[in-house]
């Protein structure tokens, strides 16, 4: 079975830094994503089609052309970018109130942990309002898409949220 899978987030968050990660283990230099990218990741027969949406300004009203029959949201935050978490934030809560969303996973990708000064996954949960989401299981989890730091440990949350189900 496949489990359709949307990483989402501002430009330069590091989305496609993390897709390219999971399925290829290794940096690929990216430029910003004019459409997505899409690759199937399998971890212990759990075949994932992740799709890697553009998240550029212009990019973000055709992210819900997307959300059909998908399973997981991941957000990429950056979490050096102190002056957009708000922008993330509200992006954020317009994604979980559409219907196709409903029953979706939300795993947050504090991303880019490995620079000094930046937002930890407290500061960032914080800023999010991460507590007030009542209708989605969420799992923030700290991470560096260049030495993929943290990555597994956000697919082992996913993983486990299918065996719940």
């Amino acid at each position: 079975m496949e489990h359709k899978v949307i990483i989402v987030g501002l430009d330069n968050a590091g989305k496609t830094t993390i897709l390219y990660q999971f399925s290829m283990n290794e940096v690929v230099h990216t430029s910003p994503t004019i459409g997505s990218n899409v690759e199937e990741i399998v971890v212990n027969n759990t075949h994932f089609l992740m799709w890697d949406i553009g998240g550029q300004e212009s990019l973000r009203s055709s992210w819900n052309t997307y959300y059909t029959n998908t399973e997981f949201v991941i957000v990429v935050v950056d979490s050096t970018d102190r002056e957009r978490i708000s922008v993330t934030k509200e992006e954020l809560y317009r994604m979980l109130a559409h219907e196709d969303l409903k029953k979706a996973g939300l795993l947050i990708f504090a991303n880019k942990q490995d620079v000094k000064g930046c937002m930890s996954v407290a500061e960032i949960s914080q800023s999010l309002q991460l507590t007030s989401v009542k209708d989605h299981q969420w799992h923030i989890q700290a991470c560096c898409a260049l030495t993929g730091e943290g990555l597994c440990q956000g697919l082992e949350w996913m993983m486990s949220r299918l065996r719940v189900r």
